[in-house]
């Protein structure tokens, strides 16, 4: 094949690379997997949000002599999960700071008999307070945490906001609320475990970042990084919820494995998946927002607060990430953001699609609408007015260098919506029907990649080699888990090298196998990691040109000959790049100030909702995803990622409400957590644009959690122009809705009196 048909793989629909196995049934998850003599794991876990252990007693009627039992005392290294911060325990010493933490493990061959053990160990506690809400922690009634209660805190200036408020014609205040969400990925989280004392730890997983999970296992083991290994599995689904997660578990295993001397497996069913793991930090976000007699933003004044659950976990990236996109993607000449993400005695909150964005989106474009109301202007035109342009600055002043055409998006999503149609003809048909109709819309911009200098701390290595066999394989430690990473990466080196897409393959995500190239998350993948697996495919080509005779125009033959030349003269066929960052970009972490990302992805959103005055129900009928993400790699791959995302967040809008009894969820299970199904999610009508990022993979910019940002904000709007009503709280539960509107009748009617 002619390196001349380079443009017909990106920017093509190819199937799936694991589309075959899965739907043929091969495709093997991490409880599909058996080992020789292998034992089952299961936890002991805190049934009290908060406590000193006084002693762990295990019933003298069962032979604890047939079961591997592991304690934190049983730990030989440190007894920590290593992520950004070392602060939460592998296993409960001394103390528990929420339910569902895990205390002891057990391992035993019959699965019948370990859950009876597990109920056969008793805890004695001495229960200390406990605090559950955001605002008991600020209290600091109860210290949780450090000596304040706050995990991390950020500080986000432009201008001058105290002496902006004079020059005002109008001052807007809001607060905003989100709950938590789950993360239900339809595989539960899993893990497989050997010990070797000789040859070190072994785990395989259903998880995000092999590299995480390496990293906690050589802690918690003091072992070298050459005797600890991690293999992902066939892994169903993610969302965030396997990046940190899988450390805990991973170390659960591996500890029972070391102690029974055998593998052993631990698979949690739903119940306790939902109960244990970590979910989407709830926040309460406050905005105060000067704009002059034009509708032209003045100040910005915005408070956020997360909650961040027991321990830090990742609380400072989506902390971060909710504090960069406060402000939305709106110029504004004086913001102030002060965030800060408080310690509970929940569960730990984690990672989940969009970590930290989609909680600010929902506040500043629900602020948004409630600005245009208090000034009287139409939201469409409030938000034309405010748009970020070419050369505008950022909340941190990072210049727009790159194409921004928010106005463009705004104005196909109008068209395709029908927008200013519909809602004129709702407003005729809303006042004689107990249906109300209304539609509402949503403008955000995400972040492609790690905040600030993450990408260069990350410092990501990724490549190809190719095998023995004939095949080019892309070595990556990204992870595949419903995405589609698979198919774009390999859709990248095979246009890179000019090879048709079946003659490159992906090197199975093992730390014994692939480089480092990063985590599996903020939207990175396609753009980070893409772009080095297109320098290291266009690299591999000119080493084959100068050192085996490879021709300029060349066929499939002639490239493996040539690889075959080279391996007789030099040995391995591998070309590895380093992670370049692009010019211009330099972000101060003291200040927190300056190139907050290299890209951004751009969307609006419209939503049209029925809201049933009768059953105080919300339906949305239909839905409109208009975004510019770079170069699209694979159309079918890219629609696929908005439509589920636009469904995850209808979900998180609408129905998935976490109900918390003393700090555990009373609801973990999927008859009681109620997730949309396909009969309540809409036509989603997705329409693309494409502004190549030059620094992305052939063009790519981030798009997986993009489209997870908007649904909340454009829903809510839609329920306010059907109702007349705002609410400014999600998940909104038909109670809420009844309660509001029937408040706001009765104020008609006395009006009216």
């Amino acid at each position: 094949m002619s390196t001349s048909a380079k443009t017909r793989i990106v920017g093509s629909s190819v199937p799936r690379k694991e589309g075959v196995d899965k739907l043929m049934g091969r495709a093997r998850y991490v409880d599909d997997i058996e080992r020789d003599g292998m034992w089952h794991g299961a936890t002991v876990r805190s049934s009290i949000p908060r406590g000193i252990i006084r002693s762990i007693e295990f019933d003298p009627r069962i032979d604890w002599g047939e079961f591997a039992v592991v304690t934190a005392a049983d730990v030989p290294g440190e007894n920590h999960i290593q992520l950004i911060f070392a602060d939460q325990p592998c296993l409960a010493d001394g103390q528990v700071n929420h339910c569902e933490e895990a205390i002891a493990l057990l391992a035993h061959p019959n699965k019948q008999k370990l859950r009876e053990a597990v109920a056969a160990v008793r805890i004695d506690y001495e229960p200390l307070p406990a605090v559950f809400t955001i605002e008991e922690s600020e209290r600091q009634d109860v210290i949780v945490w450090g000596e304040d209660n706050i995990f991390k805190s950020f500080l986000l200036e432009k201008g001058n906001v105290d002496q902006a408020w004079t020059g005002a014609a109008h001052v807007i205040e809001g607060e905003y609320r989100t709950g938590a969400q789950e993360h239900l990925y339809i595989e539960n989280n899993g893990m497989i475990a050997e010990y070797n004392s000789a040859h070190g730890v072994t785990v395989w997983g259903s998880l995000q970042c092999p590299y995480y999970v390496h990293k906690s296992l050589m802690a918690v083991f003091g072992l070298p990084e050459e005797k600890v290994r991690v293999i992902q599995t066939e892994t169903g689904g993610a969302f965030g919820g396997k990046e940190d997660f899988p450390s805990v578990l991973g170390s659960h295993a591996a500890l029972l494995a070391m102690k029974a001397g055998r593998p052993v497996k631990m698979i949690y069913d739903r119940m306790e998946d939902l109960a244990a793991t970590p979910k989407r930090h709830p926040s309460r976000i406050r905005h105060r927002t000067a704009v002059d007699a034009n509708g032209m933003l003045l100040a910005m004044d915005i408070e956020v607060a997360t909650d961040g659950g027991a321990y830090s976990t990742l609380s400072s990236t989506v902390l971060s990430r909710a504090t960069l996109h406060s402000p939305g993607p709106y110029v504004c000449p004086n913001v102030r953001v002060r965030s800060r993400a408080w310690a509970t005695n929940t569960v730990p909150y984690g990672a989940f699609r969009g970590f930290g964005a989609p909680q600010a989106i929902f506040a500043i474009e629900r602020h948004m609408d409630e600005i245009a109301a208090g000034i009287g202007m139409d939201p469409i035109e409030l938000r034309r007015r405010n748009f970020l342009q070419d050369g505008t600055t950022t909340a941190t002043e990072q210049v727009m260098r790159e194409h921004v055409i928010m106005d463009k998006l705004l104005d196909r999503a109008l068209t395709e919506s029908n927008y200013y149609a519909r809602k004129t003809q709702f407003a005729q048909e809303n006042p004689a029907s107990a249906i109300k109709r209304g539609i509402g819309i949503a403008a955000f911009f995400h972040g492609s990649g790690f905040t600030g200098s993450g990408e260069r701390n990350l410092n990501s290595l990724a490549g190809v080699d190719v095998t023995s066999e004939g095949k080019v394989r892309v070595l990556v430690s990204s992870t595949e888990f419903g995405q589609g990473t698979n198919t774009i990466l390999t859709q990248i080196a095979s246009e890179a090298i000019g090879l048709d897409i079946g003659d490159v393959v992906m090197a199975l995500p093992d730390t014994g196998i692939v480089p480092n190239s990063g985590p599996t998350v903020a939207s990175r993948t396609s753009m980070v990691v893409g772009k080095l697996i297109q320098r290291a495919g266009t690299q591999l080509v000119s080493m084959l040109h100068d050192k085996a005779g490879l021709e300029e125009s060349f066929t499939r033959a002639e490239f493996f000959a040539a690889c075959e030349r080279y391996r007789a003269k030099l040995g391995d066929v591998v070309s590895l790049c380093r992670y370049e960052p692009p010019p211009n970009i330099f972000w101060d972490d003291q200040k927190y100030r300056g190139e907050a990302y290299p890209a951004y992805a751009w969307s609006i959103h419209v939503a049209q909702v029925a809201v049933d005055t009768i059953t105080y129900s919300t339906e949305v009928e239909d839905f409109w995803a208009v975004q510019e993400v770079g170069r699209v790699l694979n159309p079918v791959l890219a629609g696929g990622q908005i439509e589920g995302g636009v469904a995850q967040g209808i979900g998180y809008a609408l129905y998935e409400k976490v109900v918390w009894q003393n700090g555990r969820m009373a609801n973990n299970q999927m008859t009681n957590y109620i997730m949309p199904t396909a009969e309540d999610v809409p036509p989603i009508h997705v329409l693309f644009e494409e502004i190549p990022f030059m620094h992305g993979g052939f063009g790519a910019k981030g798009i997986g959690e993009l489209p997870h940002d908007g649904p909340a904000p454009a829903i809510l709007n839609a329920i306010k122009d059907a109702t007349g009503v705002s609410f400014c709280s999600i998940p909104l539960m038909p109670e809420d809705i009844l309660a509001k509107l029937v408040v706001a009748s009765s104020i008609e009617v006395a009006a009216t009196v």
